[in-house]
């Protein structure tokens, strides 16, 4: 019996052993789940804490007028004085031409760029892509001021166009409201045009040359190749910029505080600096201001589904 016993040991022994290590496994499997649900559960009470319960709370404000111990319940009052708030609509329409002419004009130059700077066989490459990403690190604030003095009465473009005849006296590109949204809207071009470049250039280099090659061969000119290749590689990409982009122009507010502080009167005034405004600048409205910040809200959702239609996205 006792030679069984030692035998049946013997046998059990493997088992007990395999058993054990695949306890082992369950409990080490178990430990990093449980530690890499404790890092996802600090990243969602971070995002929750600092941008979605900043949303609720801004979006339960809109319903109310006021502020501090002030605010009441006015219902949709906010929303319907959207309709009849002529700073409000001069806000809108001036952030849409922005939107309308800045966006596609960036997207165009970023992507001649990204194309032109892909060629192997041109010189002094990386001098260039750095020349033209430069602006995008600048600050907000100092190139915005730049941009004033350069179309200050007194300005370099002031100068430049008087010595070589273009104009017969200063022209005060800052008081008028033509000239005053093309400054910005030129601003905003070059200091974002070199950011979505890089996009483009770095996608380009993924690219397999032997297709560039093949429609070559295949007697294709580079205006072909350019709109029957590069642009439907680049398709996901020109999305991602063109809904970055759009947020980015929708939120404009430091160009405008800077160059022209929405001026004259409200032609360059953009919704985000109208949201400061009803904040900040005039009787605070804290109410009616998250009202004017889901107008934003509401505009990127619909133009970001527009886009994604447009680029036959299912999602």
């Amino acid at each position: 019996m006792s030679q069984l016993g030692t035998k049946k040991a013997e046998v059990d022994l493997p088992v007990r052993t395999k058993y054990e290590e695949s306890r082992r496994q369950k409990t080490g499997v178990f430990f990093k789940k449980k530690v890499g649900w404790l890092f996802i559960i600090i990243s969602i009470l971070a995002i929750t804490i600092f941008n979605f319960y900043p949303m609720v709370q801004a979006f339960l404000l809109s319903f109310q007028s006021g502020m501090g111990a002030n605010l009441e319940y006015v219902g949709l009052d906010n929303w319907r004085r959207l309709f009849g708030d002529p700073t409000f609509i001069a806000a809108l329409t001036n952030t849409t031409i922005y939107l309308l002419i800045q966006v596609p004009l960036m997207i165009i130059l970023a992507l001649f760029f990204s194309v032109l700077l892909n060629d192997p066989k041109l010189k002094f490459k990386s001098f260039f892509r750095i020349a033209i990403f430069l602006p995008c690190v600048t600050s907000l604030v100092a190139y915005s001021v730049v941009f004033k003095y350069l179309f200050g009465i007194d300005g370099i473009i002031n100068q430049f166009l008087l010595n070589f005849g273009f104009i017969s006296e200063t022209v005060n590109f800052l008081a008028d409201p033509f000239w005053a949204k093309v400054v910005i809207i030129l601003a905003i071009t070059w200091r974002w045009t070199g950011y979505n470049m890089i996009f483009y250039l770095a996608a380009l280099q993924n690219v397999d040359k032997s297709i560039y090659e093949a429609a070559r061969i295949d007697g294709a000119s580079s205006l072909q190749q350019f709109f029957q290749i590069t642009v439907p590689m680049l398709k996901p990409i020109i999305l991602f910029t063109s809904i970055t982009s759009t947020i980015g122009t929708l939120q404009i507010f430091d160009e405008i505080v800077n160059i022209t502080n929405g001026g004259p009167g409200n032609a360059t005034i953009s919704i985000s600096q109208y949201i400061y405004n009803l904040s900040f600048e005039y009787t605070p409205d804290f109410g009616y201001a998250s009202t004017v910040s889901y107008v934003i809200v509401i505009l990127v959702v619909i133009l970001s589904i527009i886009q994604f239609r447009v680029a036959g996205e299912k999602k």
